[in-house]
């Protein structure tokens, strides 16, 4: 299957929420629960020739601390490792939104 740019769904609140409350209720209360990238950065990805869509990649940094790593990919599932390559994301906790049912 080839990437088109169409990929992904649109989810209802009720279940990303349910969702990402199962994932909170696994960690400790003071562990990262989300990760934020600036959209300038985030267009740095997707407006290199050939990119379709951004993969992201779960690390974890040689701190310990959990990470999320974003790479283009292209429209045949391939990622740009030559390309702009995004890591330390702001992490929620500390960089939260107000309490929500996605993070509360």
């Amino acid at each position: 299957m080839a990437f088109n740019g169409r990929e992904g769904s649109v989810v209802t609140l009720k279940d990303a929420s349910g969702w990402t409350k199962n994932y909170r209720d696994t960690l400790p209360s003071d562990e990262i629960i989300a990760q934020f990238f600036g959209r300038e950065k985030l267009l740095e990805i997707l407006d290199q020739e050939d990119c379709m869509g951004i993969r992201f990649y779960y690390g974890i940094a040689d701190d310990g601390k959990k990470n999320i790593i974003a790479v283009g990919a292209t429209s045949d599932q391939n990622d740009m490792v030559n390309g702009v390559i995004l890591e330390y994301a702001l992490p929620c906790k500390p960089y939260c939104s107000n309490g929500n049912s996605l993070n509360s």
